[in-house]
């Protein structure tokens, strides 16, 4: 880390959390990597949880080696997330219990339970959420009538329950609130008649900030665990957003993919799209830095081969990721493919057989190599990549001409090479840690030290390697075909997935 301001930036996914030390010289953002550690799930008897008291432990761990690492000169923290996730806090300020993880079952039937009270219209009109099971909204009518949600006074998103515990204040940053299907995009504030209507306790919901509110300093035992009194920031604090603040883009006709273990593609607009055909689309309006919107599909991702490789490891298989993907690429072109947002990929599992499982009973011959399968993936989320954004540009009537892909699929040259081919676009790859550097950023403009979103962005393009990878147009009728193919397997109603989502699988 060279000189000047330092913070640091918490960036907790659903594999693993991160803790950045990043300084800002007024021109040049530097950051390393200071720790890293597992995020692993817990199966309790009532069900899957995230195991947030080691977590927390963690995250402290890191903030403490970051502040030795830089002296002791460190201004903020900033913490970022995945989403809909939270945990619930009683009158004392208590966790009520583990907060469940949102691949646990418990919300089978609860979209059809919320649809019964108001209509998905009404839903959609008011927040601009893309209508998954994951969803807060679905979680918490999971628990209607439950010990926990009665002795709850607080809930609070995974980063606002960690800043809780660092600093004492209970907030809900609001692009992590947006994600809840419980927020009025319109209005910026939670969506009281519509919880009152759905039945879900409007009292437990906190004072929503923006990103870049300065929470207050580090409590006085948690200070002298982490060996300083630092000032703990409200960043973006809803991973996607912090990724799509640290995008390099040049002016406003971009797409981008924040890449990682769920694919967010989008484009970045002034105001949401509440329309019908949105609806049908399934597109969802999520806050972003500044109040622009993240018109976006939630895509799988690489959770797919992810699962793939622990079910290989289970069985005895070392099945290195770097050695995978050479391989994929010597593997035969577009042989079959998947729609990465069947139901059957989302809970954990043996994912090989539900990838075989599927070619099988779509007419297709099934992979019979791991390197076959995980051409497959990559094909198939190049082309559903293709999908969104051409959805997205007749959505909103925007055209694209470069998309930008960030988080750690940027690392991979061979699914971004596919999604230029796939796409017929321009990609550029890169920055892989585009989460943690919005993250500094945005406790960077808290404090004065960069001003506009467009700012910020010129100083990722001076801070940050990009890799450029362009369509290649003699495979061009073959990627057609093969989207064609695809689209007809996803079935969407006028060329676009059925929006009626069903219950996912057990696990």
């Amino acid at each position: 880390m060279s000189g000047g301001t330092a913070y640091i930036a918490v960036d907790l996914g659903a594999e693993s959390g991160r803790v950045f030390l990043g300084g800002f010289d007024g021109d040049r953002l530097s950051f390393e990597e200071v720790h890293r550690f597992p995020n692993l799930p817990v199966r309790l008897p009532d069900g899957l949880h995230w195991d947030v008291l080691r977590l927390y432990r963690d995250v402290k761990d890191g903030i403490a080696r970051a502040v030795s690492r830089a002296g002791g000169r460190v201004e903020s923290v900033g913490i970022d997330s995945w989403a809909v996730d939270f945990g619930l806090l009683d009158r004392d300020g208590t966790l009520v219990a583990e907060p469940w993880h949102y691949r646990d079952a418990r919300t089978e039937g609860m979209m059809e339970r919320a649809f019964s009270r108001v209509p998905r219209e009404e839903i959609y009109s008011t927040t601009g959420i893309q209508f998954m099971p994951i969803n807060t909204l679905y979680q918490l009518l999971s628990m209607e009538g439950t010990a926990a949600l009665q002795r709850a006074e607080r809930l609070l998103m995974i980063p606002d329950l960690l800043a809780y515990w660092l600093s004492g204040t209970t907030t809900g940053e609001r692009t992590n609130a947006t994600t809840t299907q419980l927020f009025d995009v319109r209005r910026r504030a939670w969506a009281v008649d519509l919880m009152r209507r759905l039945g879900v306790p409007e009292r437990i919901f906190p004072e929503v900030i923006e990103p870049g509110t300065k929470l207050g300093p580090t409590l006085g035992e948690v200070s002298e665990e982490l060996g300083a009194c630092l000032e703990v920031t409200a960043v973006a604090s809803h991973d996607t957003a912090s990724a799509v603040v640290a995008v390099p883009a040049e002016g406003s006709d971009f797409a981008y993919v924040s890449s990682g273990t769920w694919s967010l593609v989008g484009l970045e607009l002034s105001e949401p799209v509440l329309t019908e055909d949105a609806m049908r689309a399934n597109f969802t309006n999520e806050g972003g830095f500044g109040h622009t919107t993240r018109f976006l599909r939630n895509v799988m991702g690489l959770w797919i081969l992810q699962e793939c490789r622990r079910h290989w490891s289970r069985q005895g298989a070392d099945v290195s990721y770097e050695g995978l993907m050479q391989a994929a690429e010597l593997a035969p072109s577009l042989a079959r493919l998947i729609d990465p947002d069947d139901p059957a990929f989302l809970p954990p599992g043996n994912m090989p057989a539900r990838v075989r499982d599927y070619c099988a009973r779509t007419g297709q011959s099934a992979p019979e190599s791991p390197a076959e399968l995980a051409r497959c993936v990559l094909e198939s989320l190049a082309l559903r990549y293709r999908w969104v954004i051409e959805r997205a540009q007749q959505l909103t009537g925007r055209c694209v001409s470069t998309v930008h892909v960030v988080g750690g699929g940027a690392n991979n040259a061979l699914l971004c090479r596919m999604t230029a081919d796939a796409t017929g676009l321009p990609v550029r790859a890169g920055p892989a840690e585009a989460t943690a550097l919005g993250n500094l950023l945005v406790q960077a403009h808290a404090r004065g030290r960069v001003g506009s979103l467009e700012e910020m962005r010129e100083v990722v393009r001076r801070s940050a390697r990009v890799v450029a990878y362009e369509p290649g147009p003699e495979a061009r009728d073959e990627w057609d075909e093969a989207y064609e193919r695809q689209t007809a397997l996803s079935a969407e109603p006028g060329n676009c997935r059925n929006a009626d989502p069903e219950p996912h699988p057990s696990p």
